[in-house]
């Protein structure tokens, strides 16, 4: 990918949106679906990972089905309790924290793993993840992790709600540079099938949480893209394939003290940058 043609200056930005708050750190990484960096700023920090996670884990789930191991086609009973990463232990989920209720409307009943996959990533649906991850294993997304190129900074050991789990150190963490390295490896057609590297690029693309990355692009552009966010923490890694030049990936963590929609302004910003950086 060619360097940028004008200046990518993140640390106005950052100074621009985050002015007087207590920031843990802004992270960016920008470069080529084959892992070829352009830009990076503090692209190796860990930060939680909230719902990034998703995204090596339906690669997970895909990889185990082209292999024969697992059917994505198979109809999973959905429940909200589920065994603890930790020592045996077990927890609950909450629908108040969830954004997709209708995998939460269908508990008693079954839903293939494949719409679960889908909406673990489109919705960013917690239960439909850990309904996915029970199957999946955490050992198949750390394989993940490893064969796109991770460092060891990203781990990814437990599902979502596991207080047991969290509240014995075992948390989730992800880097920018790591969270770019496995959607450029997963378009590319390094973690799967080619068939399972298109279904899993078009339901990225499906995403309905566009408040970041995409809110930076022109309109129409296309974007495949997974978010995660809580409270002073926002991320989304994309895919981005403009019209007229070469797809590029770009990854952004921001973690500090202010309000949501504050982060994703920042993120946006960081997008727009990016894109204009290119013209």
């Amino acid at each position: 990918m060619p360097a940028p043609t004008t200046p990518l200056d993140v640390d106005a930005l950052v100074s621009r949106h985050l002015d007087g708050v207590a920031v843990d750190a802004v992270s960016v990484w920008w470069g080529s679906p084959d892992g070829t960096t352009t830009y990076a700023r503090d692209a190796e920090v860990p930060h939680y990972a909230a719902s990034t996670m998703k995204l090596p884990l339906v690669v997970a789930a895909h990889r185990r089905h082209d292999r024969g191991e697992l059917d994505l086609d198979a109809p999973v009973e959905v429940h909200d309790a589920f065994a603890s990463a930790y020592d045996g232990a077990t927890f609950s989920m909450r629908q108040e924290h969830d954004q997709d209720d209708e995998t939460w409307d269908a508990r008693g009943t079954s839903v293939p793993l494949r719409e679960l996959a889908r909406r673990a990533v489109v919705r960013s649906g917690n239960l439909a993840t850990n309904l996915v991850l029970e199957r999946t294993g955490t050992d198949e997304v750390a394989a993940v992790l490893r064969d796109a190129g991770c460092s060891p900074a990203t781990v990814l050991p437990r599902g979502i709600e596991d207080a047991p789990a969290r509240e014995a150190g075992l948390d989730n963490l992800v880097t920018a540079h790591d969270l770019g390295l496995v959607i450029g490896a997963l378009v590319s057609g390094r973690l799967v099938g080619a068939g399972s590297a298109r279904e899993l690029e078009a339901v990225l693309a499906a995403q309905e949480h566009d408040e970041q990355v995409p809110a930076g692009l022109p309109a129409g552009t296309y974007v495949a893209h997974k978010t995660g966010w809580v409270d002073g923490v926002a991320h989304d890694v994309a895919l981005v394939r403009p019209a007229d030049r070469a797809p590029y990936v770009l990854a952004v963590c921001s973690t500090a003290d202010a309000p949501e929609q504050t982060l994703y302004d920042l993120n946006a910003a960081v997008s727009r940058a990016v894109w204009e950086a290119q013209r």
